[in-house]
């Protein structure tokens, strides 16, 4: 029996590099962002490196966008016609509209669609997509690594640090008067994404207390779990991702380390300057 044509899609928050993109043929999806009403496909109109040094040198509207649902319908046509199924693995739901889009979209088109909502972004939902490639290659049926990834899910984790309150005030995120109190005592929040959502996780007062907080937790899971790779996201500060990657090689230096621009949807919320955490506990 031949094995299925699969079609593996994603979307631009995965922040998978160009040669496996390439390698695996996988197809991207892109999210949007705003500048002062103005929409750019995110890594294809726009870089994550020009959307934040417009973000910190001008005085505009950042805002983000999920895709036109008839993009994907046009994609998942072509798809069809050469590919007996589809596996997409996209951002969270609870985050971004784009998993619905793509499950209606795939059922506007008559394609056959295993969606999976990852419940997270950046890293986490890349380290899926390589995951459920591995599977497949490995010979698993796609209903056991359907269920595999959605137990993975779980053991993923993603941590940010806001540098301050700006986009999350102008985004909603924090009042006004949270912000003051904020600045006033050099409050950092940290920011958690958990079963899909972004929570406030704790408070600490520098940066270095951030850091070392983020480290903390590292540490509690490799108590019990196996993290064989850590990412640093950082929002075009390269300084800073540098110095929290040396922390991590010094304190942990079995474990691999990536340094990875955070996807600028995110970064329209969380501002220029944040760093970031981010494991999966196998």
């Amino acid at each position: 029996m031949n094995k299925p044509k699969i079609a593996w899609i994603t979307d631009s928050t995965a922040s998978l590099s160009k040669e496996f993109i390439e390698k695996h043929h996988i197809h991207v999806i892109p999210l949007h962002v705003v500048i002062n009403d103005k929409f750019y496909k995110e890594t294809i109109d726009i870089t994550e490196e020009d959307f934040y040094n417009r973000m910190k040198n001008e005085n505009g509207k950042f805002q983000s966008s999920q895709p036109n649902i008839g993009d994907i319908v046009g994609l998942y046509e072509k798809l069809k016609e050469d590919y007996d199924f589809g596996v997409a693995i996209h951002a969270s739901s609870t985050l971004t509209g784009t998993y619905q889009t793509s499950v209606m979209a795939a059922e506007m088109a008559g394609f056959k669609l295993f969606a999976i909502d990852s419940h997270t972004g950046s890293y986490p939902l890349s380290f899926l997509v390589k995951r459920g490639i591995e599977l497949v290659e490995q010979g698993f049926e796609m209903g056991d690594v359907v269920d595999q990834l959605n137990k993975l899910r779980e053991h993923t984790r993603l941590f940010l640090v806001p540098s301050n309150l700006d986009q999350l005030h102008k985004s909603g995120r924090v009042s006004g008067s949270q912000k003051i109190l904020a600045s006033l005592f050099n409050i950092k929040p940290i920011l958690s994404i958990e079963d899909g959502a972004a929570k406030i996780k704790d408070k600490v007062r520098t940066e270095k207390k951030a850091h070392a907080w983020l480290v903390n937790n590292l540490k509690e899971d490799l108590n019990t779990k196996t993290v064989k790779k850590v990412a640093i996201v950082h929002a075009n500060d390269r300084e800073k991702a540098d110095g929290l990657e040396q922390v991590i090689n010094e304190t942990f230096p079995t474990i691999e380390t990536e340094k990875l621009m955070l996807i600028t949807v995110a970064g329209v919320h969380t501002g220029v300057g944040t760093l970031g955490l981010s494991w999966v506990n196998e």
